[in-house]
């Protein structure tokens, strides 16, 4: 990493809580993070993969700078685009004794009041978003809520508004009763579960409808943990726009959320995940580091 690059990364952070970020002209958001295994045993033929790097644009949000670094020297490291337009940085090592550890560190920029990430006209008619998943099928009981919906909101977006305020009021918030298999079927049955099972099931109210959409995964500043929601798609002259909104806190997407990768559900975007052999186990211990050093 250059000197000009670390001294952006080293900007000392403002205090977040007290500035207007969506009145802003400018905003430089800066990233941190980091994720660690260690492993009771060495593990072998280790692959791992991450998609934790802010996408290169997404609105007028763009990347300016980015690193990924791997503690085991002869790490191998590949960057590739996915077919969602998300950098995929995947890892292989032969052995790793004890633990591997991965420092991300990314700044984004802002310039300009926030807008909607914009598409082009053929996302209206994608499949991929309008498709049910594994992670995103409808039950009965989400059938029936994306019904009443659309019968009372022709339009897409008051449409997309009350179901998000709906799987809201359905689901509470509690960590630790679902997992990243949770299907929204279950989630929605379950009444509980974390932001990955409100965007499933907000996903699976639109794809019941009809209503293109797909899963954002990123940060919330001021938040210790990662964050996802959705992003409706809908016409805007002779392209397509993507709206944000956040069924997990009931509202639209501002300046706030900090968006990193863009699939049909978790499993497209799921920040690490990897295998390896041996007959050890791995634990994996993260933090994290989300600020603005520029906000004028």
């Amino acid at each position: 990493m250059t000197q000009e690059a670390r001294a952006q990364l080293d900007r000392p952070l403002l205090d977040a809580g007290g500035l207007d970020l969506d009145a802003a002209q400018r905003v430089t958001y800066v990233l941190r993070q980091r994720f660690r295994y260690d492993y009771d045993r060495p593990a072998y033929h280790l692959e791992h993969r991450l998609v934790v790097v802010p996408r290169a644009r997404h609105g007028n949000l763009r990347r300016r700078l980015h690193s990924v670094e791997v503690s085991v020297p002869d790490a191998r490291v590949c960057n590739r685009r996915d077919a969602y337009g998300n950098l995929v940085v995947q890892v292989g090592v032969d052995v790793v004794p004890a633990s591997i550890e991965f420092a991300v560190a990314a700044v984004v920029e802002r310039t300009g009041p926030r807008v909607d990430a914009v598409l082009p006209l053929s996302a209206l008619s994608d499949r991929r978003l309008v498709r049910p998943t594994r992670l995103t099928t409808a039950n009965e009981a989400i059938r029936d809520l994306a019904a009443d919906a659309r019968a009372a909101y022709a339009d897409h977006l008051e449409f997309a508004e009350h179901c998000c305020a709906q799987v809201r009021a359905a689901i509470t918030y509690e960590f630790g009763v679902t997992s990243p298999s949770t299907t929204a079927a279950e989630a929605f049955a379950g009444g509980r579960g974390v932001c990955q099972d409100h965007a499933h099931v907000a996903l699976a109210a639109c794809r019941a409808a009809g209503v293109p959409a797909r899963y954002i995964s990123g940060h919330l500043l001021g938040d210790s943990g990662s964050h996802a929601w959705v992003e409706v798609v809908v016409a805007d002259g002779d392209r397509a726009r993507a709206v944000a909104f956040d069924p997990c806190n009931g509202c639209r997407a501002g300046s706030r959320h900090f968006s990193v990768a863009a699939g049909r559900d978790y499993a497209d975007v799921a920040p690490t995940s990897g295998r390896f052999v041996g007959a050890g186990r791995g634990r994996l211990t993260a933090d994290k580091q989300l600020g603005v050093t520029v906000a004028t």
